[in-house]
């Protein structure tokens, strides 16, 4: 009976084993990521995800499309304050700001327990995000903007279709060219307008905010209204009032109409590029963005956009192992290049571009080569760095419709600008304060 009674103990031992190890194999740990990557891109994301927790089936991420930039920045904020935050979000880069004063974020060096290096990422993605010398986010999908081009219009303009504009003049001239052949309808549009502003701030090396562009210290004041901003909104209503500008909207809702025909040339992020070449039905240029005349000597750099992916405070170490094995899957040379290739976003690692360089995708794909090129031709002055700013999304905002005013109703680039600059310093004094009381 002993013997039966101890056959039997033995028996529900092993039992209770091996259902525990079923319900630890059919538990993974679950890490939550929100991103802001919809279309093409988002089934790029989602392959990602997929891949990883192939190989790694004690991990499941479970990636959430969860709206614009903007949209995610904002549910993620709210998530923060409800107590219930995601592992990781993905953010762009107006929201850094915000990201960091959050108080809830633990900075990728911890996340990593020292392991992060981040000599071996693209150094002007990594200098953007760094505030006070410090890297506190992964990059993931960084992008610059670049001038798209119609070589077919061009050439039935009469232009050459492997020259294009160099400078603001020559957008004018050529694309004065282009309308009044009767080629197109009008000759460039832009794609996320306030942000090609920055990106002029920055490539002419031109400071766009006091302490630092933003970096020593929060921000108090802008220049947006500076002798700079107002002479290229002036060139901007000029090229608008004489038929060459096409105002296309905000964000990308001036690619179809690129696609369509109506303009020659679309000033847009670079992360466009996958789904422009793939859609075009016509000979497809890419080329650097235009200087103003005058700022020859300038040295500075286009500006890094798109996101990095932030890590939140609260979990477990457990789970920070998990999202730090995420985030090395991600920085391998195989998965950085697919992003690339699929999406237009940068490689973000210096291995993953010499790899891509070295089997003669920029020769076979050289409007690839465009987009990082112009990352990495200037210097990376503080002004060329880029600007971070409290309250970036709504700072954004509000430059777009200054360069509306003045491209789409006529109004004074000055006055617009100058109303803009002190909406935008009155927003910054607020948000100090709020971080102050924090």
């Amino acid at each position: 009976m002993r013997k039966q009674y101890f056959t039997l103990l033995v028996f529900v031992a092993i039992l209770a084993l091996t259902s525990f190890s079923l319900v630890s194999a059919q538990d993974p740990v679950q890490i939550s990521f929100w991103h802001a990557m919809s279309g093409s891109r988002g089934d790029v994301v989602q392959g990602l995800v997929d891949s990883f927790n192939a190989a790694n089936p004690d991990v499941q991420i479970v990636a959430e499309f969860t709206g614009s930039y903007a949209d995610t920045l904002t549910k993620a904020l709210a998530a923060v304050r409800a107590g219930e935050p995601p592992h990781m979000v993905q953010v762009y880069e107006v929201g850094t700001r915000s990201m960091l004063d959050s108080g809830a974020i633990v900075p990728i060096a911890e996340v990593s327990g020292g392991e992060f290096d981040p000599s071996l990422f693209v150094a002007p993605i990594v200098n953007y995000y760094s505030v006070g010398n410090e890297l506190s986010c992964m990059p993931f999908n960084s992008s610059t903007a670049m001038l798209y081009y119609n070589k077919d219009v061009f050439a039935a303009a009469g232009l050459d279709p492997e020259v294009p504009p160099m400078t603001f003049n020559e957008v004018y001239e050529m694309g004065k060219q282009i309308v009044e052949s009767g080629a197109a309808p009008g000759a460039i549009s832009f794609g996320w307008p306030a942000w090609i502003m920055e990106q002029m701030f920055a490539k002419h090396d031109q400071m766009l905010a006091n302490e630092g562009n933003g970096r020593d210290a929060l921000a108090t004041e802008t220049y947006f209204n500076s002798e700079f901003g107002v002479q290229v909104l002036t060139e901007w209503q000029r090229w608008a009032q004489d038929g060459i500008l096409i105002y296309g909207g905000r964000e990308y809702s001036a690619n179809d109409p690129f696609l369509a025909g109506e303009f020659a040339m679309l000033a847009q992020s670079t992360s466009s590029l996958g789904g422009i070449q793939k859609s075009a039905t016509f000979n497809l240029g890419t080329a650097f963005l235009p200087r103003l005349e005058g700022y020859e000597d300038a040295i500075g750099n286009n500006v890094i956009g798109g996101g990095c992916l932030w890590t939140m405070a609260g979990f477990s170490e457990e789970e920070y192992n998990a999202i730090w094995r995420f985030y090395q899957f991600l920085a391998q040379d195989e998965q950085a290049i697919i992003w690339h290739k699929g999406t237009g976003y940068f490689p973000v690692t210096n291995a993953a571009f010499d790899a891509l360089d070295a089997e003669g995708w920029f020769t076979e794909n050289p409007n690839f080569l465009t987009a990082f090129d112009q990352i990495l031709k200037g210097e990376n002055t503080v002004a060329a760095s880029g600007v971070i700013l409290g309250d970036f999304v709504t700072i954004r905002d509000i430059v777009g419709a200054a360069i509306e005013e003045a491209v789409v109703n006529g109004v004074d680039p000055r006055e617009a600008l100058d109303a803009a600059n002190e909406e935008i310093n009155q927003l910054l004094a607020d948000y100090a304060s709020l971080v102050e009381s924090d």
